[in-house]
């Protein structure tokens, strides 16, 4: 298991949350078993209100959207949800979305790598 761990905002001028969901794809692809936790301004990624800036070339929410349908697993903070984020209180794709820093520990304690972003 290879766990991947999200702090920027996606759509910050900056290619992070790019290369983050770049790397996932391609080792969900090779047949690692992969999970991304959102955190801090990161859990905007996983808002069906977050919508892709015209001078941007990729959605990236819809990039994790489609991954997590593939079977990566995708958690966002529950506690950041109302914290962080241009987006604050506004929920996730899907309710089994939110989670605890608990979950968090436990796919680290699990995870052959962690990578954080």
């Amino acid at each position: 298991m290879i766990t991947l761990i999200l702090n920027h905002e996606p759509y910050d001028g900056s290619d992070i949350t790019y290369n983050a969901l770049r790397l996932a794809k391609n080792l969900h692809k090779n047949g690692e078993e992969v999970n991304i936790f959102l955190m801090n301004d990161a859990v905007d990624l996983a808002r069906h209100i977050c919508v892709k800036p015209e001078m941007y070339d990729f959605d990236l929410h819809d990039m994790l959207k489609k991954m997590y349908e593939r079977g990566v697993g995708i958690r966002a903070c529950g506690t950041c949800n109302a914290r962080c984020g241009l987006y604050k209180n506004t929920p996730y794709f899907s309710e089994e979305i939110s989670s605890t820093m608990d979950q968090l520990t436990t796919w680290v304690i699990e995870s052959k790598h962690v990578l954080t972003f």
